[in-house]
């Protein structure tokens, strides 16, 4: 791991930039005599890390007391896309300006997103858990299909928080029947682009015994703030 930049905020959280291999990523850290816990933080469907909610929310959890993490999925971001990522892009844009069904396209799309994004978050994981001032428990926060995924490939992960505003594919909806840790789930009741009952069906799948359901009123990029609060809060009883 190589940081390549860093900064001292005004909240005392030092905002470091990195590159692992072709991994660029983000590492918030507070300012904490012992090793803290760890959140990795994705955005729904890939995302760029340097999105400014992700960034907000980030900055926010640090100050709480964690080290925070993000990376750029490939072809997100600082990255590069291929030929079928533009294709797929592209597709969807239309077929959303049309009005059209965009389930398939998702599935397309994010299926292979997920699949790639996972090895590169388990070593982007390994780097971080090797840096000092950094140690367990290790927490998730952030896009769910990804979270499904690691979740159940990563047994490091001790707690997660999921978003359910993104698309999930067909694997991870079966696959969350296997995610058995402590999650709390995020949902907009009104997500024009996420039908609730989707979310309420997944939220049931889950395999987990401790699991919790927060659903405020309003659309996709609506979600309160207060939940940032109730969110680390519940990081804390399961990381602290």
């Amino acid at each position: 791991m190589h940081f390549t930049s860093e900064q001292r905020l005004d909240d005392g959280v030092l905002e470091r930039e990195f590159t692992l291999g072709e991994i660029p990523g983000t590492l918030w850290t507070p300012e904490a005599a012992a090793p803290t816990p760890l959140i990795l933080m994705a955005h729904n469907n890939g995302l760029p890390r340097r999105e400014p909610r992700l960034v907000a929310r980030a900055r926010l959890t640090a100050a709480y007391g964690y080290a925070v993490a993000t990376i750029d999925a490939a072809g997100c971001g600082d990255r590069p896309r291929s030929a079928d990522d533009e294709r797929a892009r592209a597709d969807l844009h239309r077929a959303m300006r049309a009005g059209e069904p965009v389930d398939e396209i998702f599935e397309s799309f994010i299926g292979p997103l997920v699949e790639n994004a996972v090895p590169e978050w388990r070593t982007t994981l390994d780097a971080l858990l090797s840096l000092p001032g950094i140690g367990g428990p290790v927490g998730y926060s952030g896009w769910t299909a990804l979270g499904i995924r690691l979740a159940v490939a990563e047994p490091r992960i001790a707690a997660a928080g999921f978003f359910a505003g993104g698309y999930v594919p067909r694997a991870q909806r079966e696959e969350a029947r296997q995610v058995t840790l402590p999650l709390l789930l995020l949902l907009q009741w009104d997500d024009e682009g996420n039908p609730r009952q989707r979310a309420l069906d997944l939220f049931d799948a889950f395999g987990t015994k401790e699991k919790t359901l927060h659903a405020n009123l309003g659309g996709h990029t609506g979600t309160p703030w207060f939940e940032l609060d109730d969110t680390n809060g519940f990081f804390g009883r399961h990381l602290k």
